[in-house]
């Protein structure tokens, strides 16, 4: 319990320096945020603390609109996140939004085992699982776990931007102001960001998209 209270305590002090030493090297910043916001990215991501978008991206507080769960899912009928996505592209107008996954995503792992993780994180893996069964040939032909487990989060990136895509703010947005959504994994081991491939939209599905989920 000590240990628990004492990161906490520590996490005041440096908010503390932190304030203060942006004060100094950015005078204008706090300031200025305390005015509003106008980040150019919403970012979609995974709520591991390895994580840290902002961090990651070498950006400032104000930069990126976040939202993250566990695994990076995106579920029609969650209201949380439907509702960033809403608001960070019909209200605060992002230019891109980035969906993240990472490397050694336990909410990954979980769905490629069969051991129960809770009801409700059950519930919410289930995307993660039917990627798993859709994709079983081929994760069966694989080496090792670990192989099966970078797969998969490269599938379901791919998996939430197309969902993203579905979405009629967001398609309302990429026709009419060039609103660009990207699929990234982040590697935990080297800090880096990888561009996943297959998230690119031709044409063809583009217009096959439009023809089904565009709204007026």
């Amino acid at each position: 319990m000590n240990g628990h209270k004492d990161a906490f305590t520590n996490a005041l002090t440096s908010n503390k320096d932190w304030a203060s030493s942006v004060s100094k090297s950015h005078p204008d910043l706090l300031p200025t945020l305390a005015k509003g916001q106008s980040p150019a990215i919403l970012w979609l991501g995974c709520s591991d603390s390895r994580v840290p978008e902002t961090t990651l991206l070498g950006l400032q507080p104000g930069d990126v609109f976040v939202h993250r769960n566990i695994a990076n899912i995106l579920h029609a009928s969650d209201m949380s996140s439907l509702a960033v996505v809403e608001f960070a592209v019909g209200v605060l107008k992002v230019s891109h939004i980035v969906l993240s996954g990472h490397t050694g995503c336990g909410g990954v792992k979980a769905a490629l085992g069969s051991a129960s993780v809770g009801s409700v994180l059950d519930g919410w893996l289930m995307p993660v699982r039917r990627l798993r069964a859709q994709f079983a040939g081929k994760l069966k032909g694989m080496g090792s776990q670990g192989e099966c487990e970078d797969f998969l989060i490269r599938e379901n990136v791919k998996q939430g931007v197309k969902s993203l895509r579905e979405m009629g703010v967001v398609g309302k947005a990429i026709r009419e102001r060039g609103l660009v959504v990207h699929g990234v994994v982040y590697n935990v081991g080297t800090g880096l960001l990888e561009v996943v491939d297959g998230c690119d939209e031709p044409e063809e599905e583009k217009n096959g998209r439009e023809g089904v989920f565009k709204v007026m």
